[in-house]
């Protein structure tokens, strides 16, 4: 029974920390809200606020918006995760455990009064894909990783003035998983779990004239208590394990320096030092299982970006971002090999009428190498990743 608790410890353990290796963006969120955005790689997020995408970044944003819009988007998110190290001559080293990831999103913007605006946004704020060989040098550590989420985030924005406009959300959350692993006793373990959280979302938008203007938003931190079952070789177990996830503060500029020209960067800070450690509970009994150190760390990420306005019809986007990973490297993982990453964005938009635009984007994230030395469950995994994500995405918006 001792054995088969310190599988569940480590299995779980492995659920959360699913969560945090998003396929695109370093820690737990998934920044790829937008393709309009992606081009800029998301500089001015919470300041740009030109279509109903902005209810994310910004809700506040939604009082530049007229009329009812929508906005519906896919990104093509493509990691790549290759690992080199321990194993005898022509060990299996699990190939790329990467893979191409699709994530939809949807967004409704429209007027209750001419200051006060309504959206509601469906998306994928979360999320990861991963796998293995199954028969890899590190099938103990990690084989398969599966995370999705799908967030319902419904807001409201107030033009207080001509140069102030407030906004804010209710963000419901749904969250399963499902993750795999192998022993030689139990053979290979599964991991699946779900649950439902609310968090919220706050915004403001304030014009400095008539071609600047500054947003802040402020995402909260979600709590969840994930819940599920081990299955294996012997009867199943149920486990559940809380977690808070961290907050989000964004502080953006725009600025369009002419008929030709805008320009726009960004700051975001995450909270991740409230991750400390992993507590896993026996469900049946209330026991705890396990309580494992991870000692995360606050990130910044920086981008900055520019727009140009070729006609009313065609503009081109590019974007630079410097986005820090909150996993120190004592406790990097197979599921999650990540590390610092900057993004290099392309993108651009065609507008076939004035009441509708086709924006499209691609992204490469320049990931660096992360060692690993990982000992439990032995046999210890020691190596190094080679990584690298690229991003594609395509966004229509109509307004009516």
């Amino acid at each position: 029974m001792m054995f088969k608790k310190t599988m569940v410890s480590w299995l779980v353990a492995g659920a959360l920390l699913a969560i945090s290796g998003s396929a695109a963006a370093s820690g737990f969120a998934l920044i790829e809200q937008s393709s309009s955005g992606l081009g800029n790689a998301y500089a001015g997020g919470s300041a740009i606020a030109e279509d109903a995408s902005t209810i994310f970044f910004n809700p506040a944003g939604m009082s530049r918006l007229n009329g009812k819009q929508v906005a519906v988007m896919v990104h093509d998110i493509t990691p790549s995760a290759k690992f080199s190290g321990t194993g005898a001559s022509g060990t299996d080293m699990g190939g790329d455990a990467g893979g191409s990831v699709f994530i939809p999103n949807a967004y409704f913007t429209m007027d209750l009064q001419p200051n006060l605006k309504f959206g509601v946004g469906v998306n994928t704020p979360f999320g990861l894909q991963t796998e293995y060989n199954s028969g890899w040098v590190g099938r103990y550590q990690a084989i398969k990783s599966k995370l999705d989420t799908v967030n319902v985030n419904p807001s409201l924005a107030y033009q207080v003035n001509d140069a102030l406009s407030i906004g804010g959300g209710l963000n419901y959350q749904h969250v399963s998983g499902d993750l795999t692993s192998y022993d030689d006793v139990l053979g290979t373990v599964e991991v699946k779990g779900t649950d439902n959280a609310w968090g919220y979302n706050l915004g403001a938008l304030y014009n400095l004239n008539a071609t600047a203007r500054v947003g802040i938003a402020y995402r909260s931190k979600i709590s969840y208590t994930l819940k599920g079952d081990l299955t294996s070789s012997l009867p199943s177990t149920p486990v559940s394990l809380a977690v808070k996830l961290p907050d989000l503060l964004s502080i953006s500029g725009f600025h369009q320096l002419n008929d030709t020209w805008d320009v726009m960067a960004d700051v975001s800070w995450t909270g991740w030092s409230s991750f400390k450690q992993l507590q896993v509970i026996d469900t049946n009994s209330g026991a705890m299982v396990s309580n494992t150190p991870e000692n995360w760390k606050d990130t910044v990420r920086v981008s900055v970006g520019a727009t140009h306005h070729y006609s009313s019809q065609w503009l081109s986007r590019v974007g630079l971002a410097y986005d820090q990973s909150p996993v120190p490297d004592a406790n990097r993982t197979a599921r999650i090999p990540d590390n610092n990453r900057t993004w290099l964005a392309l993108g651009g938009q065609y507008k076939p009428s004035t009441a509708s635009a086709v924006d499209f984007g691609y992204a490469h994230l320049f990931v660096g190498d992360s060692s690993i030395n990982e000992s439990n469950p032995s046999p210890a995994l020691v190596g190094t990743y080679k990584n690298a994500v690229d991003i594609l995405s395509a966004q229509y918006t109509y307004s009516f």
